[in-house]
């Protein structure tokens, strides 16, 4: 069977639905992060910044609501995931916490999470279909950024069976 034009998604996602569903897939991740609020006398130099390798498995959950453009299942391969949960408002919902969500002209995502004592911001966009980056600050309750990370990831997709294979 092939894939006529028609149902080939728009790239960049145009709508926050339309993002959702593309986020779904199986991503490996470089993730660096960094500790921003760290003094520089600590320790040998190094503890500020770490990067990390992992596999996420995002899968899009269909609206519960008609006023709902759905949710996201997010997690580490082979642990439990979480949910977000979003509203056609721009709200949603990570497990107990209520956030904001905005899809800019750029085709990226930004999640906003507080709870009085820090705000996070994350900004997901992809660069193409199949490479996605996002990056993610946290600041104080004064302002002031204490932590920060930024994310690559590449989808993982399956190679068609070879006509060899398939006979």
């Amino acid at each position: 069977m092939t894939q006529s034009a028609s149902d080939t998604p728009a790239f960049p996602p145009d709508s926050i639905e339309a993002f959702l569903r593309f986020c779904a897939g199986e991503w490996m991740s470089l993730r660096s992060r960094f500790a921003l609020d760290t003094p520089d006398d600590a320790g040998d130099g190094d503890e500020w910044h770490a990067s990390e390798r992992g596999e996420l498995v995002v899968a899009y959950l269909e609206p519960a609501a008609a006023d709902s453009p759905g949710g996201l299942s997010v997690g580490p391969k082979g642990e439990a995931p979480r949910q977000l949960l979003f509203a056609g408002d721009g709200a949603f919902t990570a497990g107990d916490r209520q956030g904001r969500w905005q899809l800019w002209p750029d085709g990226s995502l930004e999640l906003t999470l507080g709870d009085g004592a820090s705000e996070v911001r994350e900004r997901i966009w992809f660069t193409k279909p199949n490479l996605r980056l996002r990056s993610t600050v946290e600041n104080g309750a004064d302002g002031s950024p204490s932590r920060a990370s930024f994310c690559s990831e590449i989808r993982r997709v399956s190679r068609p069976a070879s006509p060899a294979a398939a006979a």
